[in-house]
């Protein structure tokens, strides 16, 4: 959205969060912060990134539009100048990235009103950290033939199961959860709750990558229970619910703030100086046209992304069915991927130097950021199943037997 298509309410915002960001941005914390939020362990950091966002919050770059009732802001197409100003400044992430991009977009979209006013509040304040029980050991790329049981007690639902890969819920008060009640009908079959994960019977146990980090986990649920007040939709709908979150997980979704993403522009700029600093065979690669060549290609790779998303905004230049914004988490994990893959290859065997070492470019931030990109291709559904979707029900191409 240009300036000339701004209103004087969105100018005169646009200018506001400009100027509180700069006049907010909080000091570095003394230890550096993981490259992303889902690999948050240190209590140090998850209290300082709650404050931040707390701030932001505060200040109206949360849940900008949405009413008050709900703990909104209620401006007019406000929330798309925020999360653009936070996301090209050097400030922190937010760290209540799946309460804020998941749990907010389903709730507002399939929660009862009870459930909006106890949970969106603390959502957008980081008060309460969420995270996601959709994936299981059995049930990855095929989430509907996940097993985890739920059983209706009274006024209540008793689960029994596990998740897997569950960013923050070392941290989080509570969960996306799906469950199955009705073993004989795999789509129907499943109901959506919101689970409590400070109870008796919930275990979290940290996952360690390759990388060292822990960010993900697996949870154990033994006789924990949920109430059936905090089931969100009918039952057996659980898998339309699930829909909806993972709409808004792809990119396709009603934000309400910025994600924990950090800007492929920034990246790529950061790519470009790489390639300007790193001498072989006596020059900079960036004087190397062959590695020019493909440098430029990836910036206008970049670039195509970065009008994509702007068109996304327009009904009417969208292609219909949501063909742009569902192409969000695809592009943009694997434009990212090849960001951190061009930078090793500028580094060369300098490349295999990680964190810590003293002669790292950059700390090791490209190798460890390469070998974590792969989170984003394979979360929310892999970059072969985004894939599947865009060509069956955007496209409406046959389905592969």
């Amino acid at each position: 959205m240009s300036e000339r298509q701004l209103s004087q309410e969105q100018q005169e915002f646009r200018e506001f969060c400009q100027r509180w960001i700069e006049e907010n941005k909080p000091d570095p914390h003394p230890i550096p912060l993981p490259q992303a939020a889902y690999e948050v362990t240190d209590p140090s950091h998850l209290t300082y990134l709650q404050e931040w966002q707390a701030k932001c919050y505060e200040a109206g770059l949360i849940a900008s539009d949405l009413p008050k009732i709900y703990g909104g802001h209620e401006m007019t197409e406000c929330q798309a100048i925020a999360s653009a100003e936070v996301r090209k400044a050097d400030v922190p992430y937010f760290i209540n990235w799946i309460g804020l991009g998941m749990a907010v977009p389903t709730l507002l979209e399939c929660g009862s009103e009870e459930q909006k006013a106890r949970f969106l509040p603390p959502i957008f304040s980081g008060e309460e950290i969420w995270c996601q029980g959709f994936s299981e050991p059995g049930a990855g790329s095929d989430l509907a033939s996940l097993q985890t049981s739920a059983v209706k007690e009274g006024d209540q639902w008793v689960i029994n199961g596990s998740k897997v890969w569950t960013s923050l819920g070392h941290f989080a008060q509570f969960m996306l959860l799906l469950a199955r009640h009705d073993k004989s009908d795999k789509y129907g079959g499943i109901t959506y709750f919101l689970a409590d994960m400070n109870q008796p019977g919930v275990t979290v146990k940290p996952i360690h990558k390759m990388t060292g980090e822990s960010g993900f986990n697996e949870v154990f649920l033994d006789n924990a229970t949920v109430p059936d007040a905090w089931r969100v939709g009918n039952v057996g709908d659980g898998w339309k619910v699930a829909m909806a979150t993972l709409t808004s997980e792809r990119g396709a979704g009603v934000g309400v703030g910025a994600v924990a993403t950090e800007s492929p522009t920034i990246t790529m700029a950061q790519v470009i100086e790489l390639a300007k600093t790193t001498r072989r065979n006596g020059r900079a690669v960036w004087d190397d046209p062959v590695w020019r060549d493909r440098l430029v290609k990836l910036y206008e790779r970049i670039e195509a992304a970065v009008q994509n998303s702007r068109r996304a905004k327009l009904k009417h230049l969208n292609g219909g069915a949501m063909r742009i914004p569902l192409q969000g988490k695809l592009v943009g994990s694997e434009v990212g991927q090849e960001l951190h893959h061009t930078a090793l290859g500028i580094l060369g065997l300098k490349s295999a130097l990680y964190v810590r070492d003293p002669n790292a470019a950059d700390d090791g931030k490209w190798p460890l950021g390469y070998m974590n990109t792969y989170t984003g291709t394979i979360s929310g559904g892999s970059s072969e199943i985004q894939r599947n979707i865009l060509g069956e029900r955007v496209l409406g191409l046959p389905k592969t037997k």
